[in-house]
């Protein structure tokens, strides 16, 4: 049989994260708390479902049947007659609110949301509560939007389940109320035990479901937009008028990134020369992405400027110096620019591996690494001579971070080193491999080698110059 809806008063406003049921006259006699088996405070099985009921019927017509959830426990049932009630009673407990279409509500002139005065310092009953009944306070104007006490609900419960209770011959005005937001309506003279539990349990589930669809979509907007940024901060070579061909592969250590900690560059001056540089800050994180960004950026206004070797490296540690998170911070770099008859070349290392050569007819070995200088951001007065290196007519020049030879070799701690590198380069050149074959050739065993993904940034650039002819 249905029963009487116990009218839980007495509550205070955040009372706390699971509010007592108060025994009122419309309880069980029994003097428990309980309403028809719906439970006031929970079971030995453990918390169940709390439902709020927002309605405002003084006559108590409307009763509802016995709740279980779908484990067996008592739906507890909390009782709200305005707007007011619903901010007191809408604790962290709460999972279910079923709001009667018909409640007349709105916003309180005073810029409260209904019913009692926006200050609300009355409890429940106390003189606000009166003031309610003798004024009709939080009650809309007849012209009102039919569903305006719907919209404020949905305003102080955003991450609540909302079922609308309507009468059977306004099904169009349910409708509009899960159109409005509301998960599902239920009409009022056709409510039974198992409809109303089934109603309940469902409205939460989808509730749930949708804040988990909702939060995914903006994480897949955010990676979208992430992707958008890493990739339009992702260089551009500017080598109009070269007859040198560019080739690149970038692969950042961290998981789904697009941009890790190393950077590169490659430019060609008004004058014919072609610069090309290539660094690593140490760190993989986005801070250190970022912070590769700016050097990359500065070392390009920089050799625009007309500025090389020391010049421009010990600028280079200025910026780095202003713009690193803490002074543990550093980054090596290989600059590298190359005279406009492309034959030489001059080399600033700063803490980085030598670049490779390749010429036909000899194999491919490192430049002079004996006289660079140490990382950016590690000494204050550091200097990096720039050394004058011979090309030749033909020659490939290749520049790595050491994310291409730090990766294991088998299962053991022995890693590819420079050795293992010039190695693999040379067999593959024997192969025929130029440009970007060689290069996705190379990555491809090196992550063969290493046994999976390479846990470092990884960055390759290969510069060729081909005699006349043959372009």
């Amino acid at each position: 049989m249905p029963v009487p809806i116990p009218r839980q008063r007495a509550i205070p406003a955040g009372a706390g994260a699971q509010a007592p049921a108060v025994p009122t006259p419309d309880a069980s006699p029994d003097g428990s708390g309980r309403a028809g088996g719906t439970g006031g405070s929970g079971t030995s099985a453990g918390p169940g479902l709390t439902l709020l009921l927002v309605e405002d019927d003084p006559g108590g017509s409307l009763s509802l049947p016995e709740l279980v959830d779908s484990t067996g426990r008592p739906i507890r049932i909390r009782t709200a007659r305005n707007l007011t009630e619903v901010a007191r009673l809408l604790t962290d407990d709460v999972h279910c609110i079923l709001l009667d279409l018909a409640l007349p509500g709105g916003p309180a002139p005073n810029g409260g949301t209904g019913g009692t005065p926006a200050s609300g310092t009355q409890g429940p009953g106390g003189p606000g509560a009166a003031h309610d009944t003798a004024h009709g306070a939080g009650r809309a104007p007849a012209d009102a939007d039919e569903l305006t006490t719907l919209r404020h609900v949905l305003r102080l419960a955003p991450g609540h389940a909302v079922l609308a209770l309507t009468t059977s011959g306004d099904a169009e005005r349910g409708a509009r109320a899960v159109r409005v937001g509301a998960q599902d309506y239920l009409f009022r003279d056709e409510l039974d035990g198992r409809l109303l539990s089934r109603a309940i349990q469902y409205a939460v589930e989808r509730k749930r479901a949708d804040a988990a669809q909702r939060q995914l979509t903006e994480s897949r907007l955010r990676a979208q937009e992430n992707a958008r940024l890493e990739r339009g901060l992702l260089p551009t070579p500017l080598l109009e008028g070269s007859p040198l061909r560019f080739a690149s592969r970038y692969r950042p250590g961290r998981s789904r990134a697009l941009l890790g900690g190393d950077f590169y560059d490659t430019v060609r001056t008004p004058d014919g020369s072609v610069h090309v540089m290539i660094g690593d800050v140490c760190g993989h994180g986005p801070d250190e992405a970022a912070l590769g960004v700016e050097l990359r950026i500065a070392w390009r206004a920089l050799t625009f400027a007309g500025l090389v070797g020391d010049e421009l490296l010990s600028t280079l540690q200025k910026v780095l110096e202003h713009e690193r998170a803490n002074e543990e911070i550093f980054a090596t770099l290989c600059t590298v620019d190359i005279a406009p008859d492309g034959r030489r070349a001059g080399l600033c290392l700063a803490g980085h591996p030598a670049p490779l050569v390749a010429r036909p007819g000899l194999p491919a070995e490192l430049l002079p690494y004996d006289n660079g200088g140490p990382a950016l951001g590690l000494l204050p007065r550091a200097r990096w001579p720039r050394q004058q290196v011979q090309l030749g007519g033909t020659w490939s020049l290749m520049l790595y971070t050491d994310g291409l030879i730090e990766g294991r070799v088998g299962r053991g701690n022995q890693r590819l080193g420079q050795d293992g590198m010039v190695e693999m380069v040379r067999r593959k050149l024997a192969a025929g491999l130029r440009g970007d074959a060689l290069l996705e050739a190379a990555v491809t065993e090196v992550r063969e080698l290493n046994g999976g993904e390479l846990t470092d940034d990884v960055a390759v650039l290969l510069l060729d110059r081909e005699p006349a002819h043959e372009r």
